[in-house]
This record gives structure tokens, C-alpha cells and sequence, in this order.
């Protein structure tokens, strides 16, 4: 039997998503900027799934560009805004903090090989972003801060709101830009990233399917197409978009938001249990976020001492319990975490880490059985070591 631990690298597909897209083909779908019927019913199938992203943003319908996932979603809100302002203002300054998903933390690179003014933000020792460094490095140059909702290895929240109020007192022309993905599940967006002009969204990280994302777009933003072709989306990212996976994305946010009130708090609670058992039967684990700092309700972030980390999660896999290290966007699965390191973890400890990551599906029996799985097998490997 499978325990998935794992939800925020891909949380597996809703049952009633599934239903919603087999039901899109289930007469001819054509391509939604023509204009016969099955043309009219596609555009009308992407536009009511559009209103529906748009209603879990708080957002207004032309706000939202449907993209091919949370990464383009991420490349088009930092290097569209980006060489936006070099085309008008001739120069660009990016501000991103130190623990950004790979997404936004490697284009904020390329934007850098371009020209751009690139730089990293600290965090603190919980990867809480540091407010006075923020305060510091704002000036009437920068064009973009790219500050996470939640962090997707840890599940650090982050004090959205006051990056936004620094950013419009000390810097308002510049933009905020969140990367929501982690978030999305557990957290009202509508409300928490209100102020925010850019928020980017992952189908995969609340039931819908793999390939679908979208990125809210504020009316002030300007913003240069990554994507060029037949100018879809109002000119921000060509290409023809894919009903089916709008109507997924649309249908899991419909769920999330409709389940939140009950569901945060019922998976909170199956991760304290988790966290518990966990640091009373193993020695030396650490829990890498202390217990005041906010983290979404499904993260549970351990480092172990004594163990390699691909090494346990080959093994635990081997008991069908399944968790990662960290960021399944790395490049490469031995790659130290950029997240530990800008928390000031030590390389030797964070080769132990392990991420448990719990979501909508997640029950009783399945920490029972990952409190059961687990210490025997990091007990083997440390005999092993």
C-alpha cells in the first residue's frame, strides 16, 4: 500500500476534475477564436473557467492569463516585467529573496545575463524574509520584488502584506510579484495576495492536472509577452489555450476553496500528529521551522543527522511511504537546498533533510503507517553509515 507524502510536489488528481475535463470532449471542441458552435463552446468553456480563477483571486477576469503551468506562469511575471521596464525605462531591478522556487529564482538569473539589476533578499534563520534588508534595498529603481506566498519546501508563510505596504511606501512604482503555488490550497488568496500585482497559480499543486497553470496580471502591470504568435490571452501569451486543462484548474480551485475552512485545520492536525511521533522516536531530528513561525497546514520539514538523504528516500520508498528532500524543481536530485542553506542550516545536517508534505487526501492510517515505516528505516541506515 501507498503512503503519498508528497502533496507539494504533485498532489494527485481530483476524482470530480477528471469528471470535468472528460466532459469538455464529450462533443467536438474546437479551437475558441473561431467562430463556428464547437468554436463558440470552447470559448465559452475557457471564459467561464477564467471567471472562476479569477473569483478564487479576488481578481478581475482580464486579469487572468492561463499558461502551461506554474513555471511559464513565474518566467512571464519576472522576465515580462523585466524587459518591459528596459524598453521603457532602459534599465530593470529585481529584487527577489533568497529561498524563491527555482522558477523565479533562475529567471531572476536570466534576467541578470540580459542586463537586468538582479538581487537576493536574506531570510532569517526560520526563512522568515528580513523586512529591514527589504526596507534597505527598496529605491525608486526597482521594477519588480518577487516575495513567495509560502515556501514549497518548508511551508514558511511568508509577511506578504508587509513586503507589499514597504513596497508601496518606499517604492511604489515597482511591482510585487508572489508566487502562490504552495499556498493555494490552504490559503484564501483573494485576501492575502489582494494587494499583490502579480500571483502565480499551479493546477498540479491542488488537483488538477499537470500542464495548466494561470498568473493574475494587475491592470498597472506592463508586461512583455515571453510567448509571441497569434496573440492570445490579450497579447500576453500566444498559443492556443487548453480548455480542458482551464476547466481542471478551474474545477480543483472551486473544490479548494469550497473545502478550505474544514479541510486546513483536519490536515494541520494530521501533521502535528505526524510531527510528534516522528521527533519522539527519532534521535537527533531537527525540525527546521520552529514551532512559532507560520507554515502551511500540510508541511512537515525534518533534518536528520547521520542520514543521506537520497539514500532514505529510496528506502522509504522501498515501504511505500512517499516523501522528497526539498524541491522537486531542483536540477538535480543531489543538489543542496538554496532554501536550508539561505536559513543558515549546515550542509551536514541539511543532507539529511526530508520533506512530509500532506494534502486533501491524506488520512489517519496514512501516519499511522509513516510512523511506523519511518524510524525503522532511518535506525537502518544510521547502523548502515
Amino acid at each position: 500500500m501507498t503512503t503519498y507524502l508528497d502533496h507539494a510536489a504533485t498532489t494527485p488528481l481530483r476524482p470530480e476534475v477528471a469528471v470535468a475535463m472528460a466532459e469538455v470532449h464529450t462533443t467536438p471542441l474546437g479551437n475558441p477564436t473561431g467562430s463556428h458552435p464547437p468554436a463558440q463552446r470552447a470559448r465559452r468553456l475557457l471564459e467561464e473557467a477564467r471567471d472562476e480563477v479569477a473569483s478564487f483571486l479576488g481578481r478581475d477576469p482580464g486579469d487572468i492569463v492561463f499558461t502551461s503551468g506554474g513555471t511559464e506562469a513565474a518566467n512571464l511575471a519576472v522576465l515580462g516585467t523585466v524587459e518591459a521596464a528596459r524598453c521603457g525605462r532602459g534599465e530593470a531591478v529585481l529584487l527577489c529573496s533568497a529561498v524563491e522556487h527555482p522558477a523565479v529564482r533562475e529567471s531572476a538569473r536570466a534576467a541578470a545575463h540580459d542586463g537586468a539589476d538582479s538581487r537576493v533578499l536574506p531570510v532569517d534563520r526560520s526563512g522568515v524574509l528580513d523586512l529591514d534588508a527589504l526596507a534597505r534595498t527598496l529605491t525608486s529603481r526597482c521594477t519588480l520584488v518577487a516575495v513567495m506566498t509560502a515556501n514549497n519546501e518548508t511551508g514558511v508563510v511568508q509577511p506578504l502584506g508587509d513586503v507589499i505596504d514597504a513596497v508601496r511606501r518606499r517604492a511604489p512604482q515597482a511591482f510585487v510579484f508572489t508566487d502562490a503555488v504552495q499556498a493555494a490550497p490552504y490559503l484564501d488568496l483573494a485576501e492575502v495576495a489582494a494587494a499583490a500585482d502579480l500571483v502565480s497559480l499551479s493546477a498540479h499543486k491542488v488537483g488538477g492536472p499537470v500542464g495548466t497553470g494561470a498568473l493574475a496580471v494587475g491592470p498597472r502591470v506592463a508586461l512583455a509577452a515571453r510567448q509571441h504568435g497569434g496573440g492570445q490571452e490579450r497579447e500576453r501569451r500566444s498559443g492556443t489555450q487548453d480548455v480542458a486543462g482551464a476547466v481542471g484548474l478551474a474545477t480543483a480551485l472551486r473544490l479548494v476553496a469550497a473545502e478550505r475552512a474544514e479541510g486546513a485545520p483536519r490536515v494541520a492536525a494530521l501533521r502535528d500528529r505526524l510531527r510528534r511521533g516522528l521527533l519522539s522516536s527519532l534521535p537527533d531530528a531537527r525540525a527546521t521551522v520552529p514551532d512559532d513561525v507560520a507554515v502551511l497546514p500540510g508541511h512537515l520539514h525534518l533534518c536528520l543527522r547521520g542520514v543521506e538523504r537520497e539514500e532514505l528516500l529510496v528506502a522509504l520508498g522501498q515501504e511505500g511511504v512517499c516523501v522528497s528532500g526539498g524541491s522537486s524543481c531542483a536540477s538535480g536530485a543531489l543538489e543542496p537546498s538554496h532554501v536550508l542553506a539561505a536559513m543558515g542550516v549546515a550542509p551536514e545536517l541539511a543532507a539529511g533533510a526530508v520533506r512530509f508534505t500532506l494534502g486533501y487526501g491524506t488520512t489517519e492510517a496514512d501516519v499511522d503507517r509513516a510512523l511506523a515505516a519511518v524510524p525503522g528505516v532511518v535506525d537502518a541506515l544510521r547502523r548502515r553509515a
